[in-house]
């Protein structure tokens, strides 16, 4: 039966139809977004770092990070990046990155998670980095996930985006906690203020 036949035995036999009813969740709201975004930011597992947009952010990288040897970054103002996402000529040149660094767009205090959507030709640099550094504005953290949906934009070139909470973690196998399953074996969220 075909898609279009289907539809319209469907139709043919709803005797009446509603309209979609506006449904008005607000969501949870915090006293303090900042702080509860923070804990829940620890609790999933990610280290928060706080640093002004002033700040010699470069340092604040090789401090966070002294052995790493390989960062890969697309941001204007990261400049200690050997790699970059944009200049690659596939994704699995970005391998063997030590530290990937990226911009948040929205942070949530409901649940620790960073919407990061891509801005660059490879994404794979969030993924397969060993260790994960985001940058967000502290103005762009909101109470829940509403309001994050509500701020979401995708960069219409890719249209791709990703929540992240914390490092990636799984315990399928043996029921053994394996930290770096699927991505990055640590995070750590920079607020900028």
């Amino acid at each position: 039966m075909k898609k279009e036949q289907l539809f319209k035995k469907l139709r043919a036999n709803t005797p009446q139809q509603y309209d979609m009813p506006q449904i008005n969740v607000k969501g949870i709201q915090y006293e303090n977004t900042y702080t509860q975004f923070k804990v829940m930011c620890q609790q999933m597992g990610a280290s928060v770092v706080e640093a002004n947009k002033t700040d010699d952010l470069d340092q604040l990288l090789h401090n966070l990070y002294p052995k790493a040897k390989t960062f890969a970054s697309n941001l204007s103002f990261i400049h200690v990046a050997t790699k970059n996402p944009d200049t690659v000529d596939e994704a699995a040149d970005l391998n063997g990155t030590d530290v990937g660094v990226v911009m948040g767009q929205t942070g949530v205090a409901e649940n620790g998670c960073i919407w990061i959507p891509q801005t660059m030709k490879e994404k794979a640099v969030i993924f397969i980095s060993e260790y994960l550094v985001i940058f967000i504005d502290r103005q762009s953290i909101v109470d829940n996930m509403h309001q994050a949906y509500a701020r979401i934009s995708m960069d219409p070139k890719y249209n791709f985006g990703t929540f992240i909470s914390g490092p990636s973690k799984t315990a399928d196998i043996e029921q053994a906690l394996v930290m770096g399953a699927q991505a990055a074996r640590g995070v750590t969220v920079v607020i900028l203020q």
